[in-house]
């Protein structure tokens, strides 16, 4: 065993100098007799020669690089008088010496080395907002197509601007009376005759609702103060001329059906049969709920010239889906053979409010939405009024058809049945026209 005679330390057998304090050893200080237990501190044997006193030798370039290991000597042994002898070899280096390792930027004004940029991320950033841009350009884009068509339609159907009001967006706490007249439409027979009779009373403030529906056979004088008589269903075909003149066929009948029920009556709007079949279409059709069942017998086309034969149908009492041409059927069967109580002119007009119910709650779904464009479409030729878009939007909104009440002039209230030329009419009972007043007065919903 070799060990360095300066320092102490254990030495491989073929060293020429001390990998601990770098000094040359050229060789043994002690023979091979000499055992060190390993398991000690690394101290001198005892029989290891006396050191002399260490003589200080200043350290200069030339012997700098055994400075460190002198330093640590002497703490360890003491001062020693050996000459610390010329430095250990340099040891070649294999690889090129590295620049220091730099945390942080010490340049502030610099972009850092460590931390470099991240382009993908920036790109992703940038193509997100691109996408989220293009979809709002094209949400706006949807919007203001469908705003255009919305107003476009708002004109079409109504003698008042789409974003107007008559009665402040049904704000108003007094009572909303509207007049709905439906007629077959060209190619029917009778083709605007309104055989649809029904007036809506709204209370926008609770949403009360009263759906009154008026027989088309009522006989009343027209025009008024003439000493003529007809059939109320009539008046609207006589004052528009076959609908050449909707507004003053519209306005003729509500101040008629004002007089009889002695309610204030300003409101119309008309539905075309026809166009409704279409637009019942355009929104998937419609769910009723039939309450009763029937069967009746029904013309196989509504104008007898092109087809005079008859068909028979049937409806089972529970929830239907009907389509538009089925839908019109059920509101229109007169000629019942199985269910007396269905084919009166009340069961009709109850048959109608269903239909209607149910397309209205088709509209407020939000999937129908999807069918906006198709249904204002059917509609245009369908509806027409003198109340605003705005305004039959916020009546559709308050109006509550789930819990309205509904009533009609019967001939099992207030109306008898009678004749006049030959043919069906009705007539208020004893010729009290008073008594409708008062009977109406009793059911509203207030």
């Amino acid at each position: 065993m070799r060990y360095c005679k300066f320092c102490g330390a254990d030495l491989p057998e073929d060293a020429s100098f001390c990998g601990k304090c770098g000094r040359v050893v050229t060789q043994p200080v002690y023979g091979s007799e000499v055992q060190v237990d390993n398991s000690q501190s690394p101290v001198p044997p005892a029989n290891r020669s006396a050191r002399r006193p260490y003589q200080y030798t200043p350290i200069t370039p030339a012997n700098s690089q055994g400075a460190y290991a002198s330093s640590a000597n002497e703490q360890r042994y003491g001062p020693s008088s050996y000459s610390p002898g010329p430095p250990p070899p340099a040891v070649p280096q294999s690889y090129p010496a590295q620049p220091p390792l730099v945390i942080g930027n010490a340049d502030p004004s610099q972009p850092s080395p460590t931390r470099p940029g991240r382009p993908g991320r920036r790109r992703g950033c940038m193509i997100g907002c691109l996408g989220a841009l293009l979809l709002l350009i094209i949400l706006l884009g949807f919007a203001f197509t469908t705003l255009q068509k919305v107003l476009a339609f708002g004109s079409a159907i109504s003698t008042q601007s789409p974003l107007s009001t008559q009665t402040s967006y049904m704000g108003t706490s007094d009572r909303v009376n509207i007049l709905i007249m439906g007629y077959g439409g060209a190619g029917h027979d009778g083709a605007y005759l309104t055989d649809s009779l029904v007036l809506m009373s709204l209370l926008p403030q609770s949403h009360h609702t009263t759906l009154i529906s008026i027989p088309r056979d009522l006989w009343v004088q027209y025009p008024p103060n003439s000493g003529n008589y007809t059939k109320i269903n009539s008046i609207y075909t006589l004052a528009s001329n076959s609908n050449a003149n909707p507004v003053a066929g519209g306005d003729a009948l509500v101040q008629k059906v004002s007089l009889v029920t002695g309610l204030d009556v300003k409101y119309w709007m008309t539905i075309n049969f026809a166009g409704f079949r279409k637009f019942i279409d355009a929104i998937g059709g419609v769910d009723v709920n039939v309450p009763d069942a029937f069967t009746a017998r029904y013309p196989k086309n509504d104008d007898p010239s092109i087809n005079a034969s008859w068909i028979t149908v049937h409806f089972n009492k529970g929830m239907q889906h009907m389509d538009g041409a089925t839908a019109i059927v059920y509101a229109r069967a007169r000629y019942v053979t199985d269910n007396p109580a269905e084919g009166t002119d009340f069961a009709r007009s109850a048959r109608q409010q269903l239909i209607m119910k149910s397309a209205l709650a088709k509209l407020k779904d939000w999937h129908t939405w999807f069918s906006l464009y198709g249904a204002l479409d059917a509609l245009k030729g369908t509806l027409y009024s003198n109340l605003s878009l705005a305004d039959l939007a916020q009546f559709a909104l308050k109006m509550d058809l789930n819990n309205a009440h509904r009533f009609g002039l019967a001939n099992y209230n207030v109306l008898m049945d009678s004749s006049a030329g030959g043919q069906y009419i009705l007539l208020p009972r004893n010729d009290d026209w008073q008594l409708i007043k008062d009977f109406i007065k009793q059911q509203l919903y207030n």
